[in-house]
């Protein structure tokens, strides 16, 4: 009864436009009760009070024992739809739920400054609605009951527009149960951090300047057909007698033929820095945030990717995982204040590559040196280069 009273922090009773008539309606009726003495209007009066009065109960005993959360999310990928899913449980013995609604925000991670105490009320409205254009809010609604004990999903499709690192908000929980005439609102605070990568983008692949590194394959762990041994092992029917290994077959008793390691295609590193004076604009730069992204997981899908430098941070890209660990980087990306050569243009002689100097640099280059680095051409678009040739553009 003391919360009904003094409801707890973030929960909140307003009344609706119904609720609004109904009490304008219940002051008439009052009033011309008292003024009349009519037992049938004091009696209409107490059965509209009544119904106002078991509004709030009945709201109130429906959000009793209901407990929700939100499913981690996965990395969202910008210009993609992702789908934030709401997990709903009632936890009551005998009454159901119903109605309920949730309503769902995300907004970029900002780090918190002190604006000053000098700082204009006008610079402060420019801030707090550059904030507020910057919130995706939405709502998703109940439409069935929730059986006592049961559970219920729902789910809200969200498209973000930028990559870096956001953060998802179920603010509040909200029902109009059972009439409409009160709008109960209990405040949910959740909240979850997520990674938004950047966005695809297409590129030009010249594949002339790209196959310029050289051919020779390198040694895979795998079986294949190339020219290094890779092990020995039984004799199956339909091997050829040309692979048998004799003098191990006699050793051991038992035909064993060989098995060649397999040759994968020449492979490529990519280096991305990010100065800022070489990256000064912000639609530059998320192009490049992109290029380099989509240009990564391509060359990993056709098996020509050895690995990823992001400002010194060097991955192996041997597994899905460590392409997803590039992604990541990427999504958090920022130019830095550490400036770079001059960007890498074609020549004879093979240049020194943008961070160059940087040991995780050094061991991303492949024996043939193909590491591609990145380059801003005019005000938009990005170069790819590999060992100063330029190879794409987005």
């Amino acid at each position: 009864m003391w919360a009904l009273v003094f409801p707890p922090k973030r929960h909140r009773i307003g009344v609706t436009v119904p609720g609004v008539f109904l009490i304008g309606l219940a002051m008439g009726i009052g009033t011309a009760a008292y003024n009349t003495a009519s037992n049938i209007l004091f009696l209409t009066l107490s059965l509209l009070l009544a119904c106002l009065l078991l509004s709030g109960l009945m709201s109130w005993l429906n959000f009793r024992g209901v407990c929700w959360r939100l499913r981690r999310p996965a990395a969202w990928r910008a210009g993609h739809e992702a789908i934030v899913t709401v997990e709903v449980r009632n936890t009551k013995r005998w009454l159901p739920t119903y109605g309920l609604w949730f309503d769902l925000a995300t907004h970029p991670r900002a780090q918190a400054s002190d604006p000053g105490p000098d700082l204009a009320k006008e610079k402060v409205r420019e801030i707090l609605a550059a904030a507020e254009r910057a919130v995706t809010r939405g709502r998703v609604f109940l439409r069935g009951r929730i059986e006592p004990g049961g559970e219920w999903t729902l789910d809200w499709v969200h498209k973000p527009a930028q990559r870096g690192e956001q953060v998802l908000a179920l603010e509040a929980v909200g029902s109009f149960f059972p009439f409409g005439f009160l709008r109960k609102s209990v405040g949910a605070g959740l909240r979850r951090s997520v990674l938004v990568w950047p966005a695809q983008v297409d590129y030009q692949w010249r594949g002339a300047a790209a196959a310029a590194g050289g051919t020779q394959g390198r040694r895979s762990a795998r079986a294949g057909t190339g020219e290094d041994l890779l092990a020995l092992r039984r004799y199956q029917t339909g091997d050829s007698h040309r692979l048998v290994h004799w003098k191990a077959s006699a050793r051991l008793g038992q035909l064993m033929v060989r098995q060649f390691a397999a040759e994968s295609p020449e492979g490529f590193a990519l280096g991305v820095e990010t100065p800022a004076e070489l990256w000064p604009r912000p639609e530059q730069f998320e192009v490049l945030c992109g290029f380099a992204a989509t240009l990564a997981e391509d060359l990993f899908a056709a098996g020509r990717l050895r690995g990823v430098s992001v400002n010194g941070h060097r991955i192996d890209t041997r597994r899905v995982r460590d392409v997803e660990a590039v992604l990541d980087l990427l999504a958090r990306a920022e130019p830095v204040g550490r400036g770079l050569p001059t960007p890498p243009q074609k020549s004879a002689e093979v240049p020194q590559a943008a961070g160059s100097g940087d040991p995780a640099l050094q061991r991303a280059r492949e024996p043939s040196h193909n590491l591609i680095t990145f380059a801003p051409e005019g005000a938009r678009g990005v170069t790819a280069y590999v060992d100063g040739v330029p190879t794409a553009s987005a």
